[in-house]
């Protein structure tokens, strides 16, 4: 078969064939159709995420696709079942073989490429925003980054969570995603003035920051008294430095969050989630945004366009024909 895979940190991730995997005891085989690229897959490609595996590896956190093969054990799920799984790694390639246990359905009316868009980026935002900051209707959420693949889920859920939403995106065409996902206010990335545009529109409760730098500056400073803020992630590349001192003053929590760490010590967290977010999905309550679907060989082309910030929710990569 064929993966897109990382042998050495200083090189570009590139195609090498690698023999079928056959599934062991408690795993499920899945034939791939699509994967979903996230932006830990360009740090991965550098050693720099907290989750990189030692090389060779296949890059490709989640996937969507078909059951073909089970090692032994009954995971309650047959042959030909549609499913999504969040692997961490070995997506781009043609199978993958998983625990059985992280092996979920999907819904009839769900397309592949929706499914693997689907869990990192609803179940990131569904876990920060109701589990970590307790976001209450009638609070003010304000989403960085919001046209992006976390940001514009965390701007539909938090609407359909009561809040109302300040969308910060790049642009106009960004922030009109975001203004159709449900934000109820929006700002401009490059605004000099943010933090006064924030303030104006009486602070903000929750801030859920997958960007950091400047940005995560600006609404720091702009947090009502007990405030929540959610660290996702650091897309800018600036790592924020935080004044435990307006902590203090203000009663401001700051709250690491990362999906992925929830399934090594509280998987059914991460599996409970998924399925009342798939619930969500065939009530018609979340409409999943994909920007781009490309073929298994354009994969490079995928991870440019979430490096250079020129999509818009999703890309997946289109593994092969369901």
């Amino acid at each position: 078969m064929r993966a897109y895979q990382v042998t050495q940190f200083d090189i570009p991730a590139a195609f090498a064939e690698r023999d079928k995997p056959e599934p062991d005891v408690g795993e499920t085989r899945v034939k791939i159709a699509c994967c979903g690229l996230n932006f830990a897959d360009l740090l991965m490609q550098k050693g720099q995420y907290q989750d990189t595996p030692a090389t060779p590896f296949t890059l490709g956190m989640e996937i969507a696709g078909t059951i073909d093969a089970q090692g032994a054990g009954d995971s309650g799920l047959k042959i030909g079942t549609r499913v999504a799984v969040f692997g961490g790694q070995g997506g781009l390639a043609e199978y993958g073989c998983y625990d059985a246990r992280t092996v979920l359905p999907i819904p009839d009316a769900m397309s592949m490429a929706e499914a693997a868009a689907f869990q990192i980026a609803y179940g990131t935002s569904h876990l920060a925003l109701g589990y970590r900051a307790h976001l209450k209707a009638g609070e003010t959420l304000l989403v960085l980054g919001a046209a992006g693949g976390v940001g514009l889920t965390a701007v539909e859920i938090g609407k359909l969570m009561g809040a109302t939403v300040i969308a910060v995106a790049r642009g106009a065409d960004k922030l009109e995603v975001a203004r159709k996902a449900g934000a109820d206010h929006l700002i401009e990335a490059n605004a000099e003035d943010l933090r006064d545009q924030l303030k104006a529109l009486g602070g903000v409760d929750v801030v859920y920051d997958p960007v950091g730098g400047d940005l995560f500056k600006a609404a720091f400073r702009a947090c009502n008294p007990e405030a929540r803020i959610l660290t996702i992630g650091f897309a800018s590349g600036e790592v924020p430095k935080i004044p435990a001192n307006h902590l203090l003053v203000k009663n401001i929590d700051v709250l690491g969050f990362y999906w992925g760490g929830y399934l090594k010590f509280k998987p059914e967290v991460v599996t409970d989630s998924l399925r009342t977010l798939f619930d969500w999905y065939e009530q018609g309550k979340l409409q999943p945004h994909v920007s781009h679907v490309l073929p298994f060989e354009q994969v490079a082309e995928g991870m440019e366009l979430l490096r250079t910030r020129k999509s818009t929710g999703k890309v997946v990569i289109e593994v092969s024909k369901e």
